[in-house]
C-alpha cells in the first residue's frame, strides 16, 4: 500500500450498509405508518381491494368515536394508574433486592437468584389460576391494587436480574470509602450506587412500564369491570360477533401507542446505554 493511502475499511461497502439500514427502518416503521393511515380512513376505504395508500378525504371521525363515544378515555386512565403503580412498586423492590444480591454474600444466595430467574420463565398458564385464587381470597379481583400486584410479580424477576448485573459493575471501593467516612449502607445506596446506575434504572423502568401497558391476558382475567379495564381490553370491545370497526381499532391503537413512544423517545439515550451496559457488565 502506497504511503498516505487511506486504509481499506473491512466489512460491507458503505452504500450497502445504508441500503440495508433503510430497508430495516422501513420494515419496522411500516406497521405504525399503516396504523396511523388506517385511523383516518373511512370504513369503505379500509375494505377496498387493492388497498388505498392514501385516503381521498382524511377524516378524524374514528378519533371522535373513540374519544367521545367509547370507554377508551376511562381505560386509558386505568392503564396509566396500573402501569405507573406497578412500575414504581417493582422498581423500589428491585433496587433493594438487587443491591442485596450484588453486595452481600449469604447462604443460599445462588439458589435464590435461580428462583428469581425461574419466576420470569414460568408460562402465563401456569400462574394465572393461583394468582386468581389469591386475589379472590384477598378481595382484590376487579381492583387497581389487584392488577398492580399481578403486574409487579410479572416484571419484578427480570428487573432484579438486570439491576443486579448493573450494581455489581460499580466499584465496591467507592462504598468502602464512604463507609469509612461514616456513611451507612442506605447512604451508600442512595448517594453513590443509584446516581451511578441511572441508565440501568431507566432500562428497568421502560421495560416494566411497556410490559404492563401492553399486557392483555392478566387484565382479561382479573379486570372484568369497566371501572378497572385497561386499554388492551378496551380495543377488543370494537369487535363484535359479526363485525369489527377497524377504523376505531386503529385510532385507539394510535392513542395507546403514544405514551410508549413518548416514554422511549424521552429516555432513548439512557435506555440504550443501560441495556448495552447490562449486557456487558457482570
Amino acid at each position: 500500500m502506497s504511503a498516505g493511502a487511506a486504509p481499506k475499511r473491512p466489512g460491507l461497502p458503505l452504500p450497502l450498509i445504508w441500503l440495508g439500514s433503510l430497508v430495516l427502518v422501513l420494515v419496522c416503521l411500516f406497521p405504525f405508518w399503516w396504523m396511523g393511515l388506517s385511523s383516518i380512513k373511512t370504513l369503505r376505504e379500509l375494505y377496498t381491494v387493492p388497498p388505498i395508500w392514501w385516503p381521498e378525504v382524511p377524516s378524524l371521525e374514528n378519533y371522535r368515536k373513540v374519544l367521545f363515544e367509547s370507554n377508551i378515555p376511562r381505560y386509558f386512565l386505568n392503564s396509566l394508574v396500573v402501569s405507573i403503580g406497578s412500575t414504581g412498586l417493582a422498581l423500589i423492590l428491585a433496587i433493594f433486592a438487587s443491591y442485596g444480591f450484588a453486595r452481600f454474600d449469604f447462604r443460599g444466595k445462588p439458589l435464590l437468584q435461580s428462583f428469581v430467574l425461574i419466576g420470569q420463565l414460568l408460562p402465563t398458564a401456569a400462574i394465572i389460576v393461583p394468582l386468581f385464587i389469591t386475589l379472590r381470597v384477598l378481595g382484590l379481583v376487579n381492583t387497581y391494587w389487584g392488577l398492580i400486584l399481578v403486574y409487579m410479580i410479572l416484571t419484578l424477576p427480570l428487573s432484579v436480574w438486570m439491576l443486579t448485573s448493573y450494581f455489581r459493575a460499580i466499584p465496591v471501593e467507592l462504598e468502602e470509602a464512604a463507609i469509612i467516612d461514616g456513611a451507612s449502607r442506605l447512604g451508600c445506596l442512595f448517594r453513590i450506587v443509584l446516581p451511578l446506575s441511572v441508565p440501568g434504572i431507566v432500562s428497568v423502568l421502560v421495560y416494566a412500564f411497556v410490559t404492563t401497558w401492553n399486557e392483555f391476558i392478566f387484565a382479561l382475567c382479573f379486570a372484568t369491570d369497566a371501572s378497572v379495564k385497561t386499554l388492551p381490553i378496551g380495543l377488543a370491545e370494537f369487535s363484535t360477533e359479526f363485525n369489527t370497526d377497524w377504523g376505531a381499532v386503529m385510532a385507539a391503537s394510535v392513542i395507546m401507542t403514544l405514551p410508549i413512544a413518548l416514554l422511549f423517545l424521552s429516555m432513548q439515550r439512557l435506555f440504550v446505554g443501560g441495556m448495552t451496559a447490562g449486557a456487558t457488565k457482570g
